[in-house]
């Protein structure tokens, strides 16, 4: 199939880009070009233990935005975003990302509030797939899927930016 195909179907159906947590800038020249001719967003992670070099790469090769993982380690809920998230925000907008997104632990309003206050985006992920699975029929994930939204969106506004 490849992954100019992979592009120009994503575009063609309306995508605005991708989330590559498993490709790093130096070893994606073919998804490089492929965005390009595409005009797809790329978006690349950075953790904690990212160098600086590292976060320079990333946000040179970043379109659309870098996503920070919060933490060292696999999607899912977690008690708190870490300690280190500020910090990595801001040491990759000092390494030229326009637009820094945090992941990684962010469940309910006040995580979201929390990262909210310095970063450009909240991105949520298993909080939203648990409301879905862990429901009985199809309407109440859906009510489920719309309480935690509205709980997130709650916390991301009362941020203090």
């Amino acid at each position: 199939y490849g992954v100019d195909a992979f592009a120009r179907d994503l575009a063609a159906a309306g995508g605005a880009g991708l989330i590559t947590p498993d490709l790093i800038p130096d070893e994606a020249g073919e998804w490089l070009a492929a965005s390009d001719e595409h005009r797809l967003d790329r978006v690349f992670l950075v953790a904690p233990s990212s160098t600086p070099e590292r976060l320079a790469l990333t946000a040179a090769a970043a379109r659309g935005f870098v996503y920070a993982a919060s933490t060292m380690g696999v999607t899912g809920t977690r008690a708190s975003v870490g300690d280190d998230a500020a910090r990595l925000v801001a040491d990759t907008r000092r390494a030229g990302a326009a637009r820094v997104c945090v992941g990684l632990g962010v469940s309910t309003a006040a995580p979201a509030a929390e990262v909210g206050a310095y970063a450009d985006g909240v991105i949520v992920g298993s909080a939203l797939v648990r409301a879905l699975v862990d429901a009985a029929t199809p309407a109440a994930g859906r009510a489920a899927l719309a309480a935690v939204a509205a709980d997130l969106a709650a916390g991301v506004r009362a941020a203090a930016r």
